[in-house]
């Protein structure tokens, strides 16, 4: 695995990880709760390279800065 793929992974991981913090057990669930393509959602959970933009609605979402989202992410 190359050297961003791993880091897409880590990023999936961690947004999937923020979605169970905030009692989400299912991304569907997630997904439809917030108008998201739930396909789309569960792809980027598992790794899938992203656009700042999404990413940025997600932060929102979860209301989390991006320096606090990428404090433990190399």
């Amino acid at each position: 695995m190359n050297v961003h793929k791993a880091r897409y992974r880590k990023i999936g991981d961690k947004i999937k990880h923020l979605r169970k913090l905030s009692g989400y057990t299912s991304y569907e669930n997630f997904a439809l709760e917030y108008e998201l393509s739930r396909m789309y959602y569960w792809q980027v959970e598992n790794g899938r390279n992203i656009s700042l933009e999404y990413l940025f609605n997600l932060l929102n979402i979860f209301k989390i800065s991006p320096k606090d989202f990428f404090s433990d992410i190399d």
